[in-house]
């Protein structure tokens, strides 16, 4: 062990015993640096509309627009976005974060969040999945599933003044 090395170590232990730093478990860490904001993801698959909470994403390329998503292959969304390769990434404003949470909490196999959590599903031009009435504008219609799971944008909608 080097010199500077057992600096650190030192520096480290007066920090943690202070409280100023603690250990986290390893299934925390990520939340130290997942990308924000938290978003809503709509699939639709046979007729059947979903809504998913989605924190991790983030832009990769500009023109076409791509998104990386991570989804789960554990998650009922997973299979719709798979088989009909498409999907709509909305913004959810602050006053229905509590929702959001809850939305994420259940499984669509189960629910059917839009019932569940009075949440309205609005016609999307482009894609079947719906857009959701109660999202902050812009709203990222996302289609056409490219590689692993990169889904590029195909029609953005927003208000105006925003974005």
């Amino acid at each position: 062990m080097t010199y500077r090395s057992r600096q650190l170590r030192v520096v480290l232990h007066s920090l943690r015993r202070s409280g100023v730093v603690r250990e986290l478990a390893l299934s925390k860490v990520y939340q130290l640096i997942e990308p924000g904001p938290v978003v809503l993801v709509t699939t639709k698959r046979a007729g059947r509309e979903n809504v998913m909470t989605m924190s991790w994403h983030m832009v990769v390329d500009f023109e076409p627009p791509l998104i990386a998503c991570v989804v789960s292959e554990n998650d009922f969304s997973f299979a719709a976005l798979m088989a009909e390769q498409e999907c709509v990434i909305a913004v959810p404003t602050s006053d229905i974060a509590s929702v959001v949470v809850e939305i994420g909490n259940c499984s669509g196999r189960t629910t059917d969040k839009f019932e569940e959590f009075a949440l309205t599903p609005v016609h999307a031009r482009l894609v079947a999945p719906p857009l959701i009435a109660e999202c902050f504008q812009p709203r990222v219609q996302t289609g056409r599933r490219q590689h692993g799971d990169v889904v590029q944008c195909v029609r953005g909608s927003g208000r105006e003044g925003v974005a």
